[in-house]
């Protein structure tokens, strides 16, 4: 049985905005994974693992 994909889950301790990285684009984004999109800030890691029920809460970080 598949959950589907598995996410990093980040808040900005900057500007405040909640994004989640998809584990699968870690290759993609390399040293880029984990900073805020809007920003650029570090990311504080809060949680990770499949989808949460308050996943729509955090903006999907895509190329």
């Amino acid at each position: 049985m598949s959950w589907g994909a598995c996410f990093m889950y980040y808040h900005c301790p900057e500007c405040g905005k909640k994004f989640k990285y998809a584990l699968d684009m870690l290759s993609v984004f390399g040293a880029g994974f984990g900073r805020c999109p809007e920003c650029g800030a570090e990311g504080v890691l809060e949680k990770d693992g499949a989808r949460t029920p308050d996943d729509s809460d955090y903006f999907e970080v895509e190329e």
